[in-house]
């Protein structure tokens, strides 16, 4: 009998493979069948996505060697990220792959789990989401391990991960707690204890305790395994160690990544190297070692995508020694290597203009300042210094310019005939030595260029790079970006339309080339009926232009007569080029006192004043900073000049500040805005009387703090509400004067230029006006006559029931005042009521009545000049 024994066979492998597959059979092979599917099939593909985010995250993430480095290297964004969905491909394809194996593979029989891997799951799905830095479901993974695994392989370093977490939630002192406990209870392998220091000096560091993230991040070091990670644990050793001021153990923990060399990234050997010489010490270090060391690094090919960097430490080592030109050779070779480091490039353009600032070659260290601007965090401490610095220089520019100019002008004015003439001979000739050299050099590069053209395809070697390859070329004319190249410190301006002997040649060659071209839109395609001439006439134009050009902007600058013509010679023009030129030394050495407390200039300057036959507005002021500026330098000189302001000046302000020790009490209990606070209010309550008694005292409780800019201009707003236009106009002088570089002083002097004079062209008008007041001179508020006249003004405006009628009490000097009527509108209605206030007997006012114009009263009030209106009435 035939037996078919397929269909059965077919039968039992079938039924054997699906009881095998199946996640609900307890049974060896389906165990080994899906643990061996869920780790070579899924996990290791989840695995390969997982690296390649993780590589691509280490590769994208440049870390900022300027800053403390964390001890693991992620940039946490700062947007957030969504809890539910993954925003890499790298990590999603890892997070799908965890999940899948999850949902297909997970053999949860009898309340516990039979797939050996699906810890492994659940890991690399923790993995995933942090990467991706969603945490909070990141947490939720790492903890069910923990629930669900505690028999894990891997629970170790589950609970490291979950606490990396925590970390990154901000729970740090939570971290610290567990993993503290995980360390004392449990002995881990070497590779976890050495993550787990790692991760506690991270704790430590959010928490600003940096003594104990050191001794973790030694643990972490020693540990660890991994030569990536002990070169970055070493290298944040240093820097903690730097931050600390342990200097002596900082060196060597770079000179340890040093000697890592290949086994350490590239990046954190060079690091390393700069980090080093910022601790070189320059009072004792071997200098010659320095130099070698950083010449090695220059010459080493390996380096080259950091020379940016070893440039600018080489400038800086420099630049410490005082050595500028070295320093700025090497600082503009680093910028040369156009560096995607943006804060490097702000260092160099922020050190160079320090050199030139301290210098005081101040236009161009403003250039080199807004270099810095521009690559500088505008969020940062660093950019709004450099910003407060830059718009000071402005003041500087202005006033140093200024002072050369007309100090230049001045020097010249005081020369006899004959030295004038040998001043300006000496002149011209270094003018025409200068001119000749350039011309020279144009037409050597004119050859150069000429010369590259025709040897385009051929190697151009630098002749100074190329006899020492270790040196950057000196004298590199590296201007800021978005600024032109540093003026030079002497001689003319290299800009072509500045020279005048180059202007010429140049306008020469263009009729050579181009004839006489009408000046329209389109003069290269002009006619050429129009602009074709014949070579005759070429030749008879090029040689009258010539002789044009040479008598009138070639040779006229070689004459000493062109200079001597312009010299100026009226007494008036002269006065007010000294004048100008004092009041710049003045606001110079209040600039360098006040806002860059460059003492040794201030004093320069205002001593410089104070021999130049100043305004005597600017003596006293003047003497009064020396005198401050000489309590720091020299006391026997700050005592000399004390004498001096009490003897010149006995009864001055001054003098009572600079004698008067004892402070008032109230300095001691309030501070100087809560008291300017409080007398602007009484400003504001038109208590002018009172606020101008205190001023002089407040003023000099006051004396040296900022805020006693603020109280000059109180004083000066109240005169001007007490005495007048004219004293006004005095008193802001004085503060625009005496501080003019705080807002308060800017402000007085704008009043000055813009305000005053409008003020000053007011006068009385005898045109008709829609609005009249009457006037009643009274003396203060307290006083019973005051109050008799005011109560009777009161009774008859309520009397008569003139709803459109008020009355005011107005300030006019300190001794007098007046009770106003308002809501007037003829002067015909005002006499009327002048009458029946002095006729009728239920009121009674014997005091004189003056009927005023609106217009007009604001004059009076203005400049205070009663008496000179009602004399013009009377007239």
């Amino acid at each position: 009998m035939k037996i078919n024994i397929i269909k059965p066979l077919l039968f039992s492998l079938s039924f054997t493979f699906f009881v095998a597959c199946s996640t609900k059979k307890h049974t060896f092979m389906a165990r080994s069948s899906h643990a061996l599917s869920t780790k070579y099939n899924i996990l290791y593909n989840g695995g390969v996505g997982l690296e390649k985010g993780v590589q691509n995250i280490n590769s994208s993430t440049d870390d900022d060697f300027w800053e403390l480095l964390p001890p693991e290297k992620m940039l946490i964004k700062d947007e957030l990220v969504s809890n539910n969905k993954a925003s890499n491909a790298e990590f999603e394809l890892a997070e799908a792959k965890a999940t899948k194996a999850i949902q297909k593979h997970s053999m949860n029989i009898g309340g516990r789990e039979k797939n050996s891997q699906i810890d492994e799951a659940y890991l690399m799905l923790g993995k995933a989401r942090y990467f991706d830095q969603r945490f909070v479901p990141a947490l939720d993974a790492f903890n069910y391990i923990l629930y669900k695994y505690p028999n894990s392989s891997k629970i170790y370093e589950a609970k490291i991960w979950r606490e990396k977490t925590n970390m990154r939630l901000g729970n740090d002192a939570l971290v610290i707690k567990n993993i503290t406990k995980l360390l004392e209870d449990q002995k881990v392998t070497n590779q976890v204890f050495a993550d787990a220091n790692a991760l506690l000096t991270a704790s430590f560091l959010s928490l600003e305790q940096k003594d104990s993230a050191v001794a973790k991040l030694k643990l972490a070091i020693d540990f660890t395994k991994i030569n990536q990670e002990k070169a970055r644990y070493r290298f944040i050793l240093g820097q903690l160690y730097q931050e600390l001021g342990y200097k002596d153990s900082a060196v060597p923990s770079y000179e340890s990544v040093i000697k890592m060399n290949r086994k350490a990234e590239r990046k954190f050997v060079i690091q390393a190297h700069v980090k080093k010489a910022e601790l070189f010490d320059y009072q004792n270090g071997d200098f010659d070692s320095f130099e070698n060391t950083f010449d090695k690094l220059i010459k080493d090919r390996e380096n080259r995508p950091y020379k940016d960097l070893i440039f600018h430490q080489y400038g800086v080592f420099y630049d410490k020694q005082n050595n500028q030109k070295d320093a700025i050779d090497f600082y503009n070779s680093s910028l040369k290597s156009n560096s995607t480091n943006s804060y490097l490039v702000a260092s160099n353009y922020r050190n160079l203009g320090n050199m030139y600032f301290r210098d005081a070659a101040y236009p161009e260290a403003a250039k080199y300042y807004d270099s810095t601007l521009v690559k500088l965090n505008n969020k940062s401490r660093e950019f709004l210094k450099i910003q407060k610095i830059r718009n000071n220089l402005d003041e500087v520019i202005l006033y140093e310019g200024l002072a050369k100019r007309n100090d230049s002008i001045l020097n010249v004015v005081a020369l006899s005939p004959s030295d004038r003439t040998a001043y300006f001979e000496n002149y011209i000739t270094k003018l025409q030595k200068q001119d000749e050299a350039k011309r020279l050099q144009e037409e050597k590069n004119k050859e150069i260029q000429d010369n590259i053209a025709r040897n385009s395809s051929s190697t151009v070697i630098d002749p100074i790079t190329a006899t020492d390859p270790t040196r950057p070329a000196r004298k590199l004319a590296m201007a800021p970006p978005s600024m032109g190249a540093p003026a030079a410190p002497t001689g003319a301006s290299t800009f072509y339309f500045y020279n005048p002997t180059t202007l010429a040649f140049g306008k020469l060659e263009f009729k050579k080339i181009w004839g006489d071209r009408a000046l329209d839109g389109y003069w290269r395609i002009s006619s050429s009926v129009a602009n074709t001439i014949s070579t005759n006439d070429l030749n008879n134009q090029i040689n009258s232009t010539d002789k044009d050009i040479t008598s009138n902007e070639v040779l006229e600058q070689y004459t000493t007569d062109f200079y001597l013509k312009q010299i100026p010679t009226a007494t008036v023009e002269i006065d007010s080029i000294s004048k100008e030129r004092n009041f710049a030394n003045y606001q110079l050495g209040i600039i360098y006192k006040e806002k860059f407390k460059e003492n040794r200039l201030a004093i320069a300057k205002l001593e410089q004043l104070l021999n130049s036959n100043p305004e005597e507005k600017l003596v006293l002021p003047a003497m009064y900073n020396l005198y401050k500026l000489y309590e720091i330098t020299d006391t026997s000189k700050a005592v000399a000049m004390k004498n001096k302001i009490a003897v010149q000046y006995p009864n001055s302000r001054y003098a009572e500040i600079i004698s008067n020790s004892n402070s008032t009490a109230a300095s001691n209990f309030e501070s100087a805005e809560s008291i300017y606070n409080k007398w602007f209010k009484l400003y504001q309550q038109e208590q002018f009387e009172l606020v101008l008694d205190n001023s002089d005292q407040l003023i000099t409780q006051f004396s040296g703090d900022e805020m006693v800019s603020k109280f000059e201009l109180l004083r000066a707003n109240t005169i001007g509400k007490l005495k007048g236009l004219t004293a006004y106009k005095n008193a802001l002088q004085t503060v625009a004067d005496n501080y003019p570089n705080s807002e308060e002083g800017k402000s007085a002097q704008s009043i000055i230029n813009d305000q005053i004079p409008l003020l000053e062209k007011m006068d009385f008008v005898k045109t008709d006006s829609n609005s009249w007041k009457i006037l009643y001179r009274v003396g203060s508020r307290e006083d019973k006559n005051t109050k008799a006249l005011e109560d009777k003004i009161k009774k008859f405006i309520a009397s008569e029931n003139l709803q459109k009628l008020y009355y005011s009490y107005d300030i006019y000097t300190n001794k007098e005042n007046f009770i106003t009527i308002h809501g007037i509108k003829s002067k015909i209605y005002a006499d009327d009521i002048t009458l029946v206030l002095k006729d009728n007997s239920k009121y009674k006012v014997t005091d004189p009545a003056i009927v005023i114009s609106g217009e007009n009263y604001k004059v009076i009030q203005i400049k205070k000049n009663l008496e000179t209106y009602l004399v013009a009435e009377k007239q």
